[in-house]
């Protein structure tokens, strides 16, 4: 009967269609199976001194030159995993009061909030953090890198720490030319110097937060020298330098290495969790009570706004254009930089999960995929009054599924008709049953 089974599965896939694709007739060809990024789920991390101890060696090896030989990389990463485990092991476990709130949601049936807040994966430690801690976590992480590799270290602040991509762009490549001075010159000492009061250097390098750490890590240090043509009346005889030392001169592969880090290095920026959960059938699926974390308003703010706009609704409806409401409803989109997004099955059972509000609708369908037991079964979402999600490539800002959504999974009736004919026995939720162990009641 699986044999069976299987071969009828095969078969469907040359009637079926992607998610959100509406159905030809009289063949429907399937949509080539995205490849879905692993749907992060909250957990319990090593303690503190585990995540920044393993913090310098993981982002090193991001960090490390393409050249490097594989099996080297696959043995730092091995090195690393073991001092990892050994460092969470030796040291006594605690949870944070964040820790404990995403510990309570793997509690089999517990009753929870169903959003407590915006949460971020650190891609240099692994741990879940909430979005104001976000940041000071990944600077904290940085710092502890400075121990181990002061190099790698520093280039990541200078991508990360400054906003500004553009002045980081020219700031890097200028410094990539005073290597390349010295690695093409090595013998002419004019440019193993570097006058601090340059006007270049001051508007293009001196303002970037942590280029400084980046000179005296790879081998530059700070020298006062005279100023050559100047005579003892001279109110201003000595200036301050970055002078390459002497020994570096034996070491211009490693500034050559130092340059392609600091021109290729990204910022490093923490991944949105999408904090999955599964809700047992509830009437209470509608009803979306959001954190402040959702908002790019204060709490007063949104406060007030809503009442202004309720005050004002019937009045605004009778004057304004179809043009002038779209365009308000847009700038009320622009609000938002979060999205809570739930998505009831016909069986009652709802999957919710976190997104940018700019992301496009394909990354839910995608998300949706990745929760079933079986990822090749097609079917539709739906939107407020039984709309269909079709153009993935919306934005959820642009479909108004923002701040928050409830929509609706609908199977392909044609290919569930072929499947219930077949006579095999379905399993009781379409999800994937580690999902189903941890199922709570949406209060």
């Amino acid at each position: 009967m699986r044999k069976f089974f299987q071969e009828i599965k095969a078969d469907l896939k040359f009637k079926t269609a992607g998610p959100g694709q509406k159905l030809s007739e009289p063949s429907r060809v399937p949509k080539e199976k995205p490849k879905a990024e692993a749907v992060p789920k909250p957990r319990q991390g090593p303690t503190d001194e585990a995540q920044m101890a393993a913090a310098a060696a993981l982002a090193r090896m991001e960090l490390k030159p393409k050249a490097k030989l594989l099996s080297s990389q696959d043995a730092i990463k091995n090195q690393v995993r073991k001092e990892l485990m050994a460092e969470a092991a030796a040291s006594e476990k605690r949870l944070s009061v964040e820790e404990e709130d995403l510990a309570s949601l793997d509690q089999e049936g517990a009753a929870a909030p169903s959003v407590s807040g915006v949460y971020f994966i650190c891609p240099l430690t692994g741990a879940v953090v909430r979005k104001d801690k976000k940041e000071k976590h990944i600077r904290e992480a940085i710092q502890s890198y400075f121990s181990v590799d002061p190099v790698a270290a520093s280039i990541m602040e200078i991508h990360t720490f400054n906003k500004d991509q553009e002045k980081v762009r020219v700031g890097v490549e200028t410094m990539a030319k005073y290597l390349d001075n010295i690695c093409l010159h090595p013998e002419e000492e004019k440019y193993r110097k570097i006058k601090l009061q340059n006007k270049v250097f001051q508007e293009r390098i001196s303002c970037l937060e942590g280029i400084h750490r980046f000179f005296q890590a790879i081998g530059f240090e700070t020298k006062t020298l005279p100023v050559p043509g100047q005579g003892k009346k001279s109110k201003k005889t000595t200036e301050e330098h970055y002078v390459l030392k002497e020994e570096m001169l034996t070491k211009l592969e490693d500034l050559k290495d130092y340059k392609e880090q600091l021109l290729s290095s990204e910022p490093v920026r923490a991944q949105l969790d999408r904090q999955l959960c599964v809700f047992k059938p509830s009437p209470e699926a509608a009803r979306f009570e959001l954190p402040s974390d959702f908002y790019n308003l204060t709490a007063e703010e949104i406060k007030r706004e809503q009442r202004l706009r309720t005050e004002a609704v019937e009045k605004a409806s009778m004057l304004r254009t179809r043009a002038m409401r779209e365009k308000e409803e847009q700038r009320e989109m622009r609000k938002y930089n979060y999205t809570l997004v739930r998505v009831r099955f016909p069986d009652g059972y709802i999957l919710q999960g976190t997104f940018y509000a700019r992301e496009s609708v394909s990354v839910l369908y995608n998300f949706v995929r990745e929760a079933l037991r079986d990822d090749w079964l097609p079917f539709e979402l739906l939107g407020p009054g039984g709309l269909k999600l079709t153009d993935e490539n919306l934005a959820f800002n642009e479909c108004g599924l923002v701040p928050s959504a409830l929509l609706t999974l609908a199977w392909d009736t044609a290919v569930m008709a072929d499947i219930q004919a077949l006579g095999e026995k379905q399993p009781v939720s379409p999800l994937k049953p580690e999902l189903l162990s941890r199922v709570q009641t949406l209060l």
